[in-house]
Parts: structure tokens; sequence; C-alpha cells
């Protein structure tokens, strides 16, 4: 059987996948890029290739912001962007997908998707308000784990009212609503509010978000996040079983149609 490829180096994370012929993931990388990518990606692929050490690479395709350096390295890879690799892998898991929102640790995107093809999408510029590393600064800030963080914004009855227009407003609205007695869930919950609407108002602004929705990248996996979303659309979201990784699962996928 051959076996494909995908590698998503990021600002904040390298991810490598291998799908075998028919698209099952068979090993998997998630690394910290700590601003070093060629080391995360050689270290990546030595854990790929531990876990599936006889897999016959038969392509490979690259994406990420360090695409274009990895691409130097890896002459042989197809080099694509993340709009395309992000919409490959929502379109396998759930074929009818309409809209993909994807939240990744320095940028997040938005992917219309109109009879299986991308009719129009849209990311984030420069404000980090409705990124990953937004949750990470405030989770650490509160002196919280991510999974704690998100554990505690499901129980949450009154969220607290936290700005969304910016990563400074956020933390003052966060320090103002601690010193008049916000309980800590409502605080984090509000936080996670904060994140969406920024989002909505940013990345989504003008767009129509219509279900199917998948709902992909590292900041799927909270579900306080997952439950602010629910709250401000009203309705479900398909979360892939790997949402961090579907960059790279992507990619895969691409590498795969090309050959």
């Amino acid at each position: 059987m051959e076996y494909y490829l995908g590698i998503d180096v990021g600002s904040v994370s390298t991810k490598l996948v291998v799908l075998d012929g028919t698209g099952e993931l068979v090993a998997q990388s998630y690394l910290p890029t700590q601003g070093t990518p060629i080391a995360a990606v050689r270290e990546g692929l030595k854990l790929v290739t531990a876990q599936a050490p006889k897999a016959d690479i038969a392509a490979t395709a690259i994406t990420g912001s360090g695409r274009e350096l990895i691409s130097a390295i890896i002459s042989s890879g197809l080099v694509k962007n993340e709009i395309s690799t992000q919409a490959a892998a929502a379109a396998c898991y759930l074929p009818d997908v309409r809209t993909v929102i994807e939240i990744g640790g320095q940028d997040s995107k938005l992917i219309l998707l109109r009879d299986g093809l991308m009719a129009d999408f849209a990311m984030n510029t420069v404000c980090a308000a409705g990124t990953g590393s937004f949750l990470d600064h405030q989770a650490a800030r509160l002196g919280l784990s991510l999974e704690n963080f998100g554990a505690l914004a499901l129980k949450s009855i009154a969220p607290a009212r936290i700005a969304g227009r910016c990563t400074v407003f956020a933390e003052s609205d966060m320090i103002h609503q601690q010193q008049i007695g916000a309980s800590l869930e409502d605080v984090v919950y509000g936080l996670c509010k904060s994140l969406v609407h920024n989002y909505l108002i940013s990345v989504a602004s003008g767009k129509e978000i219509h279900p199917p929705v998948v709902l992909q990248g590292g900041v799927a996996r909270n579900p306080g996040i997952v439950r602010a979303f629910k709250d401000e659309l009203g309705f479900e979201f398909f979360i892939p079983p790997h949402p961090e990784l579907t960059g790279a699962i992507g990619a895969a996928l691409l590498a795969k149609q090309k050959l």
C-alpha cells in the first residue's frame, strides 16, 4: 500500500501525519515550532517514521506559514496554502460541509463551500484576540491549564462581559470582572465568548455561515469555545477526530489527489 505524508508548519506548532491509501491516519506528530521550523520538521519526521517504519511514502505535501522554507528542503513536496488543505480535510470528514471554521494558534480562517467547491474565504489580519494564543495567554494569567479552562467554561451560568476588540481590552475587562466578584467559571466562559465574538465580527464579517459547519484547529478541542459558538450561531458543529491536525491531513489528502 502507498502512503502519503502531510506537513503543516505553523508559527506556533508543526504537525506531521501519514495517511494510508484509504485515508486512514497511521502516524502523527504535533510539536511546538519554537521559531525553529526546520528542527521541528526533522523531529516530526523521526516520530512518524518510528510509528510507521514500513510506510512507503508515495507523495508529500507541505502547508502552513513555513511551507516555502520547508519546501526548499523537501523539494519533492507539493506546496499548498492553508485554505486549500483545511477545506480538503473538512470535505473528507463531512462531504456536504458548507462552512469551515478553523482557529489555530496565531491565525483563524473561515471557508465557505458550495456544492463541494470553495466559494469564499477570509482570514484574520493582525489581531490575535480571535486565535488560540489569546486563550493560552489568558489561561496562563489565571493559572489554569487549557484542559481546566474548557471544563470551567461549561460550568458558567452568567458569563462575564469581556470585550472582544483586542487582547489589551479583554485583559482589562477580565481584571475588572475579577475585582467586582465575578466567579472564575463566568470569567473563563466570558473569555471564550470574547474570542468567538471577535472571530465573528472580524473574520466572518459580511459572510453567511450556513450548516453543516466543521470546526477545526486546536481550539476546537476546547469545550468552552464549542459552547460559545453554539450560543452565538444556534446550531451544532461537526468536530473531526483530530481537529488540531486537519491542516496536515488535508495536505496529505491533496498529495494523494495530485499523485
